[in-house]
């Protein structure tokens, strides 16, 4: 008998196999070498059963038949991956110990639990627990296997996590849809992140704009000139702004207060993934998702980074030996030779809490590159790979040290400020010194960190020349500046400072260390916001425009109606963060999994509940506006939605016949069968998407017509439901270059499309 390893993808069980069994043979689906069987699970292999499956009834969507409150959760095999399964099922039979390899997290540890489960596998468990694919770590994980129940919490966590949503997303989206006649989708989680794009859509337009005038005035002592800033309330009139400028130029003045200080500036924290998504997304415009799928690639197909899936930002005592050879290792690269020359070992220790503290590491430490060299990355994965290594590196290096010069300056009983920053050592933003000069100003900060909307700023003054007045002379007012500014709403959220907002559950946190005790309670995890985001768009919640999320109609009207039926609740983004919280309490076992879904099954029944109660929502609550000549045209296209419900009269003949009745020339084209198994309906054409006319008797099946950043065609969705993908076509990477791929239908029963780059 031997022992049989379970990861989660074809990748981490090849690189698997190659550390622990070089000689084994490759099987397809599995490898086989003389003490080991590695296997792989293709992400979930099973998932929550469909509510159809407990009760035939419930394939027709009734709100007279909520609320759904499983006794016992039913598990169903994914169709399109059934045959793996049954490859682990066999090789279940030829071994007497597992090793569950698949991801280490809470998902991972999901993923192989619903397969045991599933299966009846009885062996005794071991976990591999590991934050990189590197032969050295691989090695000695497998030397440093611990027993799987070590991990009975995490997994009651990720049940009790799968669970809740389940109960909170099909009842909520059941009882609305079927309330207000429009497919509206509800989630524990992205129904509060909606909430949050809504209510700061409602901030700027509820928003005042206010013109005031700021006073600036130059100052010359001897050699040395500086600006300053005039102090007092905020004015609105422009001739006062003016008397003000006309009675102090040419004025001499003296000094009132000078402060010198010496000030340090550390490097920034070392990423974690929400980090790390929000600033590839201010500096390169990428989304949450895309900037996670890359950096699963550098981890899986690279092996260049450690765990991406992280949500600690250091790490602990043994990884600084580590951390001392990865920087050896980056010596040999000609990018970063240069800084690992003069980088310092020393300044990298176990006392430094600003890399190394173990109490705030869990799962995994915070993402750093590995000793592997890169080779064939795309320009994406570099720039991300160049975000993650230099932010390591600056760690080898001291902090930035500057004098801060704080004068307050009086001309004709009027005061003006100054804060001139005096750059003495660049330290570790040596790092960032050949970057462009707003880059390096910039360097290594939060590139998503939105401004106070309000707030007038005090001006910085950055130099590297020397600055020094003396407090006991005069100075002289040569010129002065009335310049005339407006107060700003708040910005719309991009993905950077959504995920930013995400994280501390909507609470606007600047402050480093309040962040951090905030992680446990953020919406989602680092590993689902992103997921969270997409599913936004592809609902049709929200639109982008150029970075920017805007609300969509639908989405306005969702978060409208589920307050106006009195679940706050659902929409609280503080709520659903103590949620997340109390899930962490349960991977910890600090909290009962049974308490927690007996608070979510009780809030599931208060929804129903709520709704109930509720009047249905006009027709056009959902529409977007159109042009007035356009009007008449428009109210008789119909959405995906309407297209879905309109296959009550059963077949696509009738539902043609219904169209024609209607005299609309704009009637849902008829499209091919539903590809999801066992559903039998057609699907249509519809305003925003192709959906399925079995929708009332239970099929979610909807394809998105605006999808992967291109607008699909008849022809293609047709493609994908017949064949299971497009022919080749041209997409532009952000930075402009070109590439070929294939849009593939990742998902037969929901309709989620994926790119297939082959």
């Amino acid at each position: 008998m031997k022992t049989l390893i379970i990861a989660e993808k074809p990748d981490m069980g090849r690189n698997i196999a190659a550390v622990i069994e070089p000689k084994a043979q490759n099987k397809r689906s599995y490898l086989e070498g003389e003490h080991y069987i590695i296997t792989w699970a293709i992400g979930h292999l099973i998932g929550l059963a469909e509510p159809d499956l407990y009760d035939d009834k419930y394939k027709k969507w009734r709100f007279t038949d909520l609320p759904i409150i499983p006794d016992t959760f039913k598990l169903l095999p994914n169709p399109r991956t059934v045959d793996q399964l049954q490859v682990i099922k066999e090789l279940a039979t030829r071994s007497n110990e597992l090793v569950n390899a698949c991801d280490a997290g809470r998902e991972g540890q999901h993923i192989f639990s619903l397969i045991r489960e599933h299966l009846h596998l009885h062996q005794p468990v071991k976990r591999l627990w590991i934050s990189d694919l590197t032969a050295e770590t691989i090695r000695k994980g497998f030397d440093q296997l611990r027993d799987n129940a070590e991990y009975d919490n995490l997994t009651r966590a990720a049940r009790a996590r799968s669970e809740a949503d389940w109960l909170i997303g099909m009842n909520g989206s059941r009882a609305f849809t079927t309330k207000h006649n429009e497919l509206l989708s509800v989630g524990r989680v992205q129904t509060p992140v909606l909430a949050l794009i809504y209510d700061r859509q409602k901030q700027i337009e509820a928003f005042d704009s206010l013109k005031f005038y700021d006073i600036t005035a130059l100052f010359n002592q001897q050699e040395t000139a500086y600006r300053g800033i005039w102090q007092g309330d905020r004015i609105t009139d422009a001739d006062k702004a003016e008397a003000i400028a006309s009675k102090i130029k040419g004025k001499s003045g003296t000094i009132a207060s000078y402060e010198v200080k010496d000030t340090r500036e550390y490097p920034f924290k070392l990423y974690d993934l929400t980090l790390l998504q929000r600033e590839a997304n201010g500096k390169f415009s990428f989304s949450a998702k895309k900037t996670l799928d890359v950096a699963q690639a550098l981890y899986e197909k690279h092996k260049v980074i450690s765990y991406p899936r992280t949500n600690s930002n250091y790490v602990n005592e043994q990884n600084i030996p580590e951390m001392h050879r990865i920087l050896d290792s980056l010596r040999s690269a000609p990018d970063y030779s240069d800084f690992v020359q003069n980088a310092n070992k020393r300044l990298v220790n176990t006392n430094n809490k600003n890399v190394c503290n173990p109490a705030k590491v869990e799962d995994h430490h915070a993402i750093m590159p590995t000793m592997k060299k890169p080779q064939g990355l795309s320009p994406d994965e570099r720039k991300l790979y160049d975000l993650i290594v230099k932010r390591f590196l600056t760690h080898f290096y001291p902090p930035a040290e500057y004098k801060v010069h704080t004068v307050m300056t009086e001309v004709a009983q009027e005061m003006f400020r100054t804060t001139v920053k005096q750059l003495l050592s660049l330290g570790w933003k040596v790092i960032y010194a050949a970057d462009s000069s707003k880059a390096t100003k910039e360097s290594g900060k939060d590139s998503s960190k939105e401004e106070g909307a309000n707030a007038q700023e005090e001006e910085e003054q950055e130099t590297d020349a020397p600055f020094e007045l003396n407090a006991t002379l005069p100075v002289a007012c040569t010129d002065v500046e009335v310049k005339a500014k407006e107060t700003q709403p708040p910005k719309h959220y991009t993905e950077g400072t959504l995920l930013k907002a995400m994280e501390s559950a909507g609470k606007q946190i600047e402050d480093e260390e309040l962040r951090d005790a905030m992680k446990d309670s953020g919406l989602g995890t680092p590993a689902t916001r992103a997921a969270t985001i997409e599913r936004l768009k592809q609902v049709g919640y929200v639109d982008m425009q150029g970075k920017r999320i805007m609300i969509s109609q639908k989405g306005r009207t969702a978060i409208e109606l589920i307050r106006g039926a009195g679940v706050q609740l659902l929409t609280s983004p503080e709520m659903t963060g103590q949620w997340e919280r109390r899930l962490t309490e349960i991977s910890r076992g600090q909290a009962s999994a049974d308490t927690f879904m007996s608070n979510v099954k009780r809030f599931t029944c208060l929804i129903i509940e709520k709704v109930n109660h509720q009047r249905p929502a006009q027709k056009n609550a959902f529409a977007k506006a159109e042009p007035p000549a356009k009007e008449a045209r428009s109210s008789k296209k119909y959405s995906a939605n309407t297209a879905i419900e309109s296959r009550a009269k059963s077949t696509a003949k009738k539902t043609a016949k219904t169209a024609t009745d209607n005299s609309d020339s704009t009637s849902p084209t008829v499209i091919g069968s539903c590809p999801r198994p066992g559903c039998g309906g057609h699907i249509f054409m519809g305003r925003k998407g192709y959906g399925c006319s079995n929708y009332r008797s239970g099929c979610g099946f909807v394809i998105w017509k605006d999808s992967l950043n291109r607008s699909l065609t008849d022809a293609m969705v047709k493609g994908l439901i017949e064949k299971g993908k497009t022919s080749k076509l041209k997409f532009k990477s952000d930075n402009g270059e070109g590439y070929e791929a294939r849009i593939v239908l990742h998902d037969r029963t929901t309709g989620e499309l994926a790119l297939d780059k082959e």
